[in-house]
């Protein structure tokens, strides 16, 4: 395994990521810890589920075509620009922003201990790799979930969050992430969700009276008029 740097020292560290090892290391190093034993003790088989699991977040991909297919109907259209709007904004704050800030580098390229643990999971080459504060995955996934619980049945939508912690948790088992910087995702994406939300829902209660092409159309209009001719 080949990876992008060698082991990066305390001092060769920007403050704000020496700040978060500090303050986070004694319970990032237990909860990685936890994740190690788990796949001690479930091997290959949660390992490969796992690590098509976390491929839900890469590049916000998969939440991007979710969010693009709520948009082709009325009822969930307003959700779906909600959950565009999250991600994007959650990916300016988290690529554009924070990760250049605090420059922390990955767990395997802080301790050996956990190089040792992510060689044992991941078999691949690591040619380079983003700063690790906050999650990029983590982030799209909160800035996209929280539109979806602040816009539907909040009896019912709260289970959005669930995918927010088991993305969260995937990265941890692979050891990609502290869990810091999970913590760090929800909260940079929960911020990006709550500002999409507010744009949209205002742009939603000036259109919608106007029953505007902005909110009655429908991609089964389309299917309805064919049947019709």
């Amino acid at each position: 395994m080949v990876f992008a740097r060698e082991l990066v020292s305390p001092e060769q560290m920007t403050a704000v990521a020496q700040w978060l090892n500090n303050t986070f290391g004694s319970i990032d190093h237990a909860i990685l810890q936890f994740y190690h034993n788990v796949h001690e003790a479930c091997g290959k088989p949660l390992d490969i589920f796992v690590q098509y699991f976390t491929k839900l977040g890469d590049g916000g991909i998969f939440l991007i075509v979710l969010a693009l297919i709520l948009l082709l109907f009325r009822k969930t259209r307003k959700v779906g620009f909600g959950m565009l709007g999250g991600i994007i904004i959650g990916a300016l704050i988290t690529n554009v922003l924070v990760k250049n800030l605090v420059d922390r580098p990955r767990p395997y390229d802080t301790l050996q201990e956990y190089r040792t643990w992510f060689e044992g999971i991941w078999h691949a080459t690591i040619e380079s790799e983003f700063p690790s504060f906050p999650s990029g995955h983590t982030t799209a996934a909160m800035a996209s979930m929280t539109p979806v619980f602040l816009f539907c049945n909040k009896k019912k939508s709260w289970t959005a969050f669930l995918f927010v912690i088991a993305l969260g948790a995937t990265r941890n088992y692979i050891m990609v992430h502290f869990p810091s910087d999970i913590l760090g995702g929800i909260i940079v994406g929960l911020i990006a969700g709550c500002i999409s939300y507010l744009i949209f829902n205002t742009i939603w209660k000036k259109f919608e009276p106007k029953n505007s092409l902005l909110i009655r159309a429908d991609v089964t209009n389309i299917f309805k008029k064919k049947k019709s001719a």
